[in-house]
């Protein structure tokens, strides 16, 4: 039904942005996100080594692709398939062409006291477009959620904003399905793999959205720190690979 009624009110609206139409078309499809995210899974991310969810908006919050790892769909948690589309919306949301915010960098301005507090409540997941259709295809190219904006904010690690290679915000990407450490390590290499990390500027130390561990006493240093998770996270990230730089001759 409300299908329907959308379909209806777009008959007697202005055309719809192409940009926005087609910004999919631009971003990995099904295929590549399951296999970047297979295989930055594979590597020691620092957390309970779990299967993840895996989820691609573009620039509007229009989900492109969802993905999982396991053999089977409920081989990773299942409620961490609305949590990585809630990481993919939430990335692309609060970035910029000039200024890149992982969902890790959001922790601690989100806390009670903090300059962000309240932010989760700020764009509510839209259930309808995330949890309609059979069950059974979800994590498939046919995913009920493709197509739909599905909203949400998610204020740990897992999420990142998606740069082309001339430095344009083209998306985000969402994982989930470990510890939230373990979510950023495993986004950071998806996103590396898939060639989407031209990223221009950030608040960490590397001026990129890496996570920031520098959170003592419950409070962050710089703002946008996040928590550790009783792993080793600290000791990979300074292993996971760098953000590529846009070419100036582009």
């Amino acid at each position: 039904m409300k299908k329907l009624l959308v379909a209806c009110a777009l008959a007697f609206s202005f055309t719809a942005s192409p940009a926005l139409a087609n910004d999919c078309a631009k971003l990995p499809n099904h295929a590549a996100l399951k296999q970047a995210l297979t295989e930055a899974r594979k590597a020691d991310n620092g957390g309970f080594n779990l299967d993840m969810w895996g989820t691609i908006v573009d620039r509007s919050g229009r989900v492109c692709a969802v993905a999982f790892t396991g053999d089977t769909v409920d081989a990773q948690w299942p409620g961490s398939r609305v949590i990585s589309a809630q990481k993919a919306n939430t990335a692309n949301a609060f970035s910029l062409k000039g200024l890149a915010l992982s969902t890790a960098n959001l922790y601690s301005a989100t806390q009670p006291g903090g300059s962000l507090f309240g932010l989760q409540e700020s764009n509510p997941v839209d259930t309808d477009a995330a949890y309609e259709g059979p069950a059974k295809a979800y994590g498939s190219a046919k995913d009920p959620m493709t197509g739909e904006r599905i909203g949400g904010v998610n204020v740990f690690g897992g999420g990142l904003a998606l740069y082309d290679d001339k430095g344009n915000i083209v998306g985000g990407l969402g994982v989930s399905g470990d510890s939230s450490c373990a979510d950023h390590n495993i986004a950071w290499r998806t996103r590396s793999a898939l060639k989407l990390d031209f990223v221009p500027a950030g608040v960490s130390a590397d001026k990129n959205d890496n996570i920031i561990y520098d959170v003592d006493g419950g409070k962050s240093a710089g703002g946008f720190g996040h928590v550790t998770c009783g792993g080793k996270e600290q000791g990979i990230l300074a292993a996971l690979p760098a953000t590529r730089k846009v070419d100036a001759k582009k």
